[in-house]
């Protein structure tokens, strides 16, 4: 046996030696642990069994160290102190794989937990899914119900904007072959029957056809929607046609009309225009409210009437104007409103300049919104060719 001191280390080129002793003279003691073990307690409690063992083992020949040689001693208190390091190594395994144990136990629940809520997402993406595929169903069912009503709408604004003015029976006129001034001169001639005729307003020689004149106040113009659409007031004075029969008369071609104006410094002013009807496009004008139809302005008393292009008629009983407010009411009288309005001419008779805003017969282009006219009045008369005007 060599001399040399004994050699201990653990032994990473053997699978199944977990400590290796190797004497002076070259032969080695292997301490075996069995690694496939599934149970790492196990193989802590055998460790500690090992050492234990030892321990009582050089404690049992604790006694007989002195009759030992000096090589084996050495070897036997080395042996001693590498299971030592060993069982401390062992101890702190032992603590980080507890440790470890919770970890997993503690990863493991957090997993559960994450399967959990991963579960319940995914039902929420699925219910999700499904609803947002109704909500996508439902505003495609609309967009289509949309666009086949659009195209419908379309089809028939085209069709009544293609179609050709609708043209009534010839107008009639006195029974005897005369010219009548007005209704009078029809009932007095033997008319009885209900329709439209044709007068002749001795004052008008030019052919045209007066819808509306103010002169004195004696009709109260601040009325509802049943005597706008059927007319009121006498033709040789106050009077208004009515929304019906402006538009009987204007649906028959192609229509201008003029506006003269007085004020009570006995100072006129005209405007006129060369397109001019009521209800044109309307297949029932009296519920799509007669809307005004005009361009095309002459004339000195400037423009009041275009911004009213367009818009429906609004009276004190039945509100067709753009504004939060009846402007019918507000304003004291009945009009194509939008929201308000620059011409008010069936408002109130106030006799020139007043204090209250826009609410007298109004022309504000002209004597602007204060200023209440002592003559207006509305006519018209089919277009004519340039040259025979």
């Amino acid at each position: 046996m060599s001399d040399g001191l004994p050699h201990i280390s653990t032994n990473q080129d053997e699978a199944n030696a977990l400590v290796t002793v190797e004497r002076g003279d070259g032969s080695r003691i292997n301490i075996f642990i069995d690694p496939n073990c599934p149970d790492y307690n196990s193989n802590f409690l055998r460790l500690e069994g090992v050492q234990t063992s030892l321990l009582h083992s050089l404690t049992d020949h604790d006694s007989d160290l002195k009759s030992v040689k000096g090589q084996d001693r050495a070897l036997l208190v080395n042996l001693a102190e590498e299971v030592a390091k060993l069982s401390a190594h062992a101890g702190q395994l032992k603590m980080d794989y507890e440790s470890l144990r919770r970890g997993q136990g503690s990863l493991g629940q957090d997993l559960n937990t994450l399967q959990t809520e991963q579960g319940r997402l995914i039902q929420l993406l699925s219910d999700s899914q499904i609803n947002m595929v109704k909500v996508v169903n439902s505003v495609s069912d609309a967009l289509n119900a949309m666009q086949k009503e659009n195209v419908g709408l379309k089809a028939r604004v085209k069709a009544d904007l293609q179609r050709a003015p609708v043209r009534g029976a010839r107008l009639k006129g006195c029974s005897n072959g005369s010219r009548p001034r007005d209704c009078g001169d029809l009932y007095a001639s033997g008319q009885r029957e209900d329709g439209i005729y044709s007068v002749f307003p001795v004052h008008h020689p030019a052919g045209f056809q007066v819808i509306q004149r103010r002169e004195d106040g004696s009709v109260n113009f601040f009325r509802g929607w049943d005597s706008y659409r059927e007319g009121f007031g006498k033709i040789t004075g106050e009077h208004w046609l009515g929304l019906k029969q402006i538009h009987a008369l204007s649906i028959q071609g192609n229509y201008e009309l003029r506006i003269d104006l007085e004020d009570f410094e006995n100072s006129t002013a005209y405007a006129q225009y060369g397109t001019f009807g009521v209800g044109l496009f309307s297949v029932d004008p009296d519920d799509d409210g007669y809307p005004l139809t005009v361009g095309d302005y002459s004339g000195n008393a400037g423009d009041s009437l275009l911004k009213h292009n367009g818009m429906k008629f609004t009276t004190k009983d039945r509100d067709n104007d753009h504004s939060e407010n009846n402007c019918a009411s507000f304003y004291h009288g009945a009009w194509w409103y939008r929201n308000c309005h620059t011409s008010n001419l069936n408002g109130q008779y106030l006799r020139g300049q007043h204090t209250s805003y826009a609410d007298g017969i109004e022309w504000s282009s002209w004597t602007g919104w204060q200023y209440s006219l002592k003559f207006s009045e509305m006519k018209i008369r089919p277009t004519r060719d340039p040259e025979n005007k």
